[in-house]
This record gives structure tokens, C-alpha cells and sequence, in this order.
């Protein structure tokens, strides 16, 4: 039997003094609500796919199993995804999906369209009308692996990250792939060697310098930045680096890191960000780099790139840390060990001005969660359908709409109300 990361730290909690802790089902139904935040308490879904406050709406709008405009099915395992700016007040999202070779949900497109004709992860592309209504979906990246998240660039492209360290059909996968939100048919994949080949999570880039940060699904992963040579054209090439606390050599962020502390970073130069064995990290932290447990989601919003690390703290629970730009400083924002509060937080998205919203991916049941600018955590929305993850939540640029998926059995939605 495997156990769940949270199962394993309650099993391994018993002291050899023969103290037991809550079995793992009693600690599940032990978890403590937290407060409702500013938009209320959420209202039980009759239908019982989406609790949302009292107010809000949600429409469902492409699922897995559906006929896409290209004639081909929509894959599963939605994933990341990102909102960008339309044609007649529609709303245009880039959708990934988290899939491998053998997935039987898979991405289908011409071998000719494909970067590995063996492999059936990609993207796809949603219009979406003022009215909240689908009008197009099709497929715009096809034949990479576990497409888990990325993040949009100010030129309108997705940044499409393969969660993978793999060669797969004489082909290697770890990689960036650009998708233009423009696509209307699928893109040539070109693999982005120079961000790295890694196991990739997600992408947010600095407007004001065009530095695109990333992060790592590793329990010892490190959190990197890419300078391009050129902002607009990341084919390019540029340089990696990763963050390095200063003064502390190759620490370990995942226990005993002080919160609410700026702490200085430098960045160490990766020498070889396209290795055929998986030593990315292992280079960065040969230099001193700061070791982040799971990287997840990371967003640029108010000034900060924040980011999340899905199993940091002592319970295993996770943490979401800020980095400023301006200070080339980081902080440790939140970290309550306490999976009531917080269960291992995935992508997220900065609201403008206002507050954080992210994906939960934890064990049991699963929220949308906000976080208020003073750093207090409440519920937004409650997966009543299952017990899978929400993912890609973004925002329409009117900023009236949200979008997220339950990754499976596939579903994307549209959520308004009294913003």
C-alpha cells in the first residue's frame, strides 16, 4: 500500500515510548474549519459539485471526453492554466494537461504537430464569451509529458512546464514550451533547453525586467530565475541561476526557516541547465543554493513573486513564500502547519491589488483558498464533487470571472459573483 505524505508523518509521529497519535482517518476528520473571509461562509451546492459563498455562480465549460472544435477530444487531467485578453470581450485560456504516454486520456493530434509522437500530454485552448458561455476549444500543444503548470508572459504566450526528467522515444522531456495565446491550431513545439530541464512546476515572469522565475516539484528542489537574452524571444537562449540565502550555504527551507523574516538571496549560475542526467539542482546546490520542498504555483502580483512549496513545514502541510524583486529578498509569508488552514498548496494567482487565491492538493477534501492582504486565510470555494485537486485558477482581465479546474475527471469552470 502507498501512503499519503500526511499518512506517513502521522504513522511516523508514535515515539518509541509507545505514545500514539491520531490513526490517519481520525487525524482526516480531525481537521479544524478556519474562519469565512470577506465574501461569507460557503453554501452547500445542491448539486453537489461547487460550494461557493452566498452570491456566486459557477458554470461548467469544457470536459473530459468532449468534442472540441478540431473534431478531437478533450484529454484529461487539467492542470495549470492562464487568462489572457480576447477578441470582442472574450476570454481566452491556455489549459494544460498533467499526462503521460500511457494515459488512456490522452492529448490526440497529428504525429507531424507533435514534439514526441509517443507522448499524450499538451495543452489545449478555450474562447470563452463575456456571457461566461464556451465558444471555441481545441488543441494548441501536443506530444510532451505531464504538462502540470506554467504561467503567462506580458507578450500574451503561455509558458508551458513539463513536470519530468525522462527520455521517452529517443526524445528528452523537462522542458519549457511556449504557446502563443493567438494559436489557432497546434503549435510546433519547440523544447526552451536554455530554462532548464528539470522536473519544471510553474513560470511567472517580472514585467518590469522580463526575468522569468520558476519552480521545482522536487522535495529537494531549489527555486530558479531565467535573464533571457532577449525578453521577447525566449528561443533565444539566456541564463539559469537559483537562490541562494545569503550567508547560509545549500539550507534546507523546509523545517525551522523563520517567518515574516527578509531574508537576502543571491543567485548561483547553473553552468548545465540541459544535462542528460537530472543535476540540475544538484549543481545549484553544490553552489550553495536553497533547497524548497515541492515547489508549486508562483505568481507575480503587488511587487512580489509568490510561490508556493506544497510539502515545506514540520507537518508536511506546505508554505508560500514571497520573493521581492526590488529587494532581492525572500520571505517565508505563510506557514500554519495545520492542514486545516493550509493542505498542500498548489497554483495560484494574484488578484490585483487585492487578494491571493490558490488550489488546494491535499488529502481528503480540497478548496479554492483566499488569502487577504493582511495574510489571513479563509474559504473560497469547496470541491463537493470528489476528492480530486483543484488547479489553474486565473482570472478573466476584467477581473469579473475566475476560472479553475478539478483535475479530474476533467472539468473546467466559471465562477462570478459579488467581487
Amino acid at each position: 500500500m502507498n501512503l499519503s505524505r500526511r499518512e506517513f508523518f502521522t504513522l511516523a509521529g508514535a515515539s518509541a515510548t509507545g505514545a500514539v497519535l491520531l490513526s490517519p482517518l481520525q487525524a482526516f476528520y480531525a481537521k479544524p474549519a478556519i474562519a469565512a473571509g470577506p465574501y461569507g461562509n460557503l453554501v452547500p451546492d445542491p448539486n453537489r459539485v461547487l460550494d461557493l459563498p452566498s452570491g456566486f455562480t459557477y458554470r461548467r465549460l469544457s470536459e473530459t471526453g468532449q468534442t472540441m472544435n478540431d473534431g478531437y477530444r478533450v484529454p484529461g487531467n487539467h492542470d495549470g492554466m492562464a487568462a489572457f485578453a480576447g477578441v470582442n470581450g472574450n476570454t481566452i485560456l491556455i489549459r494544460n494537461h498533467e499526462l503521460t504516454p500511457t494515459s488512456s486520456n490522452g492529448l490526440s493530434a497529428p504525429n507531424s504537430s507533435k514534439y514526441n509522437s509517443n507522448a499524450r500530454g499538451g495543452c489545449t485552448k478555450l474562447v470563452v464569451s463575456s456571457s461566461r458561455t464556451l465558444v471555441e476549444h481545441r488543441g494548441v500543444l501536443a506530444g510532451t509529458i505531464r504538462n502540470c503548470a506554467g504561467g503567462p508572459t506580458p507578450s500574451g504566450c503561455w509558458l508551458s512546464c513539463e513536470e519530468t526528467f525522462e527520455t521517452n522515444n529517443s526524445k528528452k522531456h523537462g522542458y519549457v514550451f511556449e504557446v502563443p495565446s493567438s494559436a489557432s491550431t497546434f503549435v510546433t513545439p519547440v523544447p526552451l533547453t536554455a530554462m532548464g530541464r528539470f522536473n519544471h512546476e510553474a513560470a511567472a515572469v517580472d514585467p518590469n525586467t522580463g526575468y522569468i522565475y520558476m519552480t521545482e516539484d522536487r522535495g529537494d528542489g531549489l527555486f530558479y530565475r531565467f535573464i533571457p537574452n532577449q525578453s521577447n524571444n525566449l528561443s533565444a537562449g539566456g541564463s539559469l541561476y537559483a537562490l541562494k540565502i545569503t550567508g547560509s550555504s545549500g539550507i534546507n527551507t523546509a523545517t525551522g526557516f523563520p517567518k515574516n523574516t527578509f531574508k537576502a538571496v543571491e543567485w548561483v549560475q547553473i553552468n548545465n541547465p540541459d544535462p542528460t542526467s537530472d543535476t540540475v539542482r544538484t549543481e545549484g546546490y553544490n553552489k550553495g543554493a536553497a533547497r524548497f520542498s515541492g515547489g508549486e504555483g508562483i505568481f507575480y502580483g503587488n511587487g512580489y513573486v509568490y510561490f508556493t512549496c506544497k510539502s515545506g513545514g514540520s507537518s508536511g502541510d506546505g508554505q508560500i513564500w514571497r520573493y521581492s524583486p526590488a529587494n532581492n529578498t525572500v520571505e517565508l509569508y505563510i506557514e500554519p502547519n495545520n492542514s486545516g488552514v493550509l493542505d498542500n498548496p498548489d497554483n495560484l494567482v494574484v488578484f490585483p491589488n487585492r487578494d491571493i487565491f490558490l488550489c488546494e492538493d491535499g488529502d481528503g477534501t480540497d478548496y479554492v483558498l483566499g488569502i487577504t492582504p493582511t495574510g489571513s486565510l479563509y474559504k473560497f470555494a469547496k470541491n463537493a464533487l470528489n476528492t480530486s485537486e483543484f488547479a489553474g485558477v486565473c482570472f478573466s482581465p476584467d477581473g469579473q470571472t475566475m476560472f479553475v479546474n478539478i483535475q479530474s475527471p476533467g472539468i473546467t469552470f466559471a465562477i462570478w459573483g459579488p467581487w
